[in-house]
């Protein structure tokens, strides 16, 4: 995965929120503890995190910054946010050389942050479309990347649906949903 699946994640993003931004944005997101703005911003969080990551390539650790979205933002803002983090760490998955590697649990390359970071978007976009009761879901083939780079051993189905039950947010046929999760970013190099 690269740059391209990340702009295009952030598009979907937009496409899917952006015509909601007059909503009650203080419900919660899903099935999540945060509101649908605190998980908005929890994208921009992450995804600059990502950026930083690469940029600064530590081997052993998180670099030690958040992002802060300073109260009284509203959702507006909020996106334009998240969209400016999200931008940041494509540009960083363009300039990376692939055999650049951060700290992500281990070493991780470029790819592996790019993956991280549409995951991230599809999976939070869901979670905001499912507070705002919006009924609309990403082009399934960017879940079926992010299956394939972050959980190698998920089941066969349905990308989308297969992604949720990776990451604890459904079942699937003769599987329970998941209490606890977690992706591989971390290269065996």
């Amino acid at each position: 995965m690269d740059h391209q699946d990340l702009r295009a994640a952030l598009a979907e993003l937009q496409l899917t929120v952006a015509p909601e931004l007059d909503a009650d944005w203080s419900v919660p997101a899903g099935g999540l503890e945060w509101s649908c703005q605190e998980t908005l911003a929890h994208i921009g969080h992450d995804l600059l995190a990502y950026a930083g990551q690469l940029a600064a390539r530590p081997a052993d650790r998180y670099l030690p910054f958040d992002l802060t979205v300073r109260p009284g933002a509203d959702p507006a803002t909020t996106l334009q946010i998240a969209l400016a983090c999200g931008e940041l760490l494509a540009l960083a998955l363009a300039a990376a050389d692939p055999a650049v590697r951060a700290w992500h649990w281990g070493p991780a390359d470029p790819s592996g942050f790019a993956a991280m970071g549409v995951a991230e978007i599809l999976l939070h976009t869901h979670d905001i479309a499912t507070g705002l009761g919006l009924d609309r879901t990403p082009p399934p083939a960017l879940y079926t990347a992010v299956l394939a780079r972050l959980f190698p051993d998920a089941p066969a189905g349905d990308p989308v649906r297969v992604l949720l039950w990776c990451t604890g947010r459904g079942e699937l046929p003769g599987l329970a949903r998941r209490e606890s999760w977690g992706w591989k970013a971390a290269l065996s190099d």
